[in-house]
């Protein structure tokens, strides 16, 4: 599967967990989401009923602001930003490093969302759910009408009050290590200022 498939697919998730039941207005101010935490199940499956009726409306301003929210809200960000430079991560500092931080929803957002409407009428369903270590993996099919379902495994672990995303493998493919192998290379190349600007351009 091609990178960008791996990354809609992510984003495709997060945009399961924006929606408790209502649609997004083309016009309507954001309103943050009410996340069902039972078990890791329902925080994929309650939402994912319901998770693409933001891309229905076509507002593009509409899906960044809430991929925005459910990226800062439901995913581990923190964690999944250290693993993918984990290589590096003794040698950048804190200013570095916070701003690095800090670009990491821009430069997903930036680089993927508006890509993400030709799945408007996909659908997501929770396949199985096992234990993994401390957290548990979800495994879901994306189906897009005349497409192949696209088959993901989150990796989900309860923080704090709530669970959170730290990792998802697209068929077979693991998105940690395919996108630290990029960043690497960046960095490899123009070092840690380099991937900074690179990532807060595609914003």
């Amino acid at each position: 599967m091609e990178k960008n498939s791996i990354m809609k697919t992510l984003l495709l998730a997060a945009s399961a967990m924006l929606m408790t039941g209502a649609m997004v207005a083309p016009c309507a101010p954001a309103e943050a989401a009410v996340i069902a935490n039972q078990d890791p199940a329902t925080f994929v499956q309650s939402l994912g009923d319901e998770a693409f009726s933001v891309l229905k409306t076509g507002n593009k301003m509409a899906v960044r602001a809430k991929f925005r929210e459910v990226l800062s809200q439901h995913f581990a960000l923190d964690a999944i930003g250290e693993r993918l430079i984990r290589r590096w991560i003794g040698q950048i500092t804190p200013a570095q490093k916070a701003a690095y931080k800090a670009a990491i929803p821009t430069y997903i957002i930036g680089t993927y969302s508006d890509n993400l409407h030709e799945y408007a009428n996909a659908t997501m369903k929770v396949i199985r759910t096992t234990p993994a270590g401390s957290g548990f993996n979800v495994t879901t099919q994306v189906q897009k009408p005349g497409a192949r379902p696209i088959t993901t495994v989150w990796s989900i672990a309860k923080l704090g009050d709530g669970f959170k995303v730290t990792n998802a493998t697209v068929a077979g493919v693991n998105l940690s290590i395919t996108q630290g192998q990029d960043f690497d290379a960046v960095i490899q190349r123009k070092g840690i200022d380099g991937l900074i600007a690179m990532m807060k351009a595609r914003g």
